[in-house]
């Protein structure tokens, strides 16, 4: 299975990219976990934010493929604990679906990448730095995959 990270914004600072980097290549080829940026909205001082949110929304959705499991990450989401990740990660492992993880940028993610979503996911109630999500995403995930193949990095 495949999972992609599709989150708003580019240029992150040195400390991000090795972050996710260093979290993303523990996980194995069963479950490898690739980043696409999606550029940001054209924003201005004064001007709607609504307009960046859609054509944000419109390049993550036309990054998404075909059969892909689109899951939002959504501070109104689901919170899950480990064991409900590990178990989820699973379903989805068996069921054989590439998975779309969807970050949105400063304002939020479009409705339609909400509405299209199977399944939204709230890492915490708290307003995370974007950057500072892909870490936690890739962690979490590396965390619910060595769970379910019993390694040691977790520990209850």
């Amino acid at each position: 299975m495949r999972i992609r990270l599709l989150a708003a914004g580019t240029r992150m600072p040195d400390w991000v990219d090795a972050g996710y980097g260093a979290y993303a290549a523990r996980l194995p080829h069963e479950c490898r976990l690739e980043l696409k940026e999606i550029a940001l909205g054209r924003r201005s001082r004064g001007s709607d934010p609504t307009r960046a949110v859609l054509g944000e929304g419109e390049r993550m959705l036309a990054a998404v493929g075909s059969s892909d499991r689109i899951i939002a990450l959504d501070v109104a989401g689901r919170s899950l604990d480990t064991q409900q990740l590990a178990r989820r990660l699973d379903g989805w492992m068996q069921d054989g679906r590439d998975l779309a993880l969807l970050v949105g940028g400063p304002d939020g993610l479009a409705a339609a990448c909400l509405q299209q979503a199977e399944f939204r996911w709230s890492l915490s109630p708290l307003t995370l730095p974007h950057g500072l999500v892909r870490i936690v995403v890739a962690e979490q995930l590396y965390r619910a995959w060595s769970l379910l193949r019993g390694h040691p990095y977790h520990r209850e």
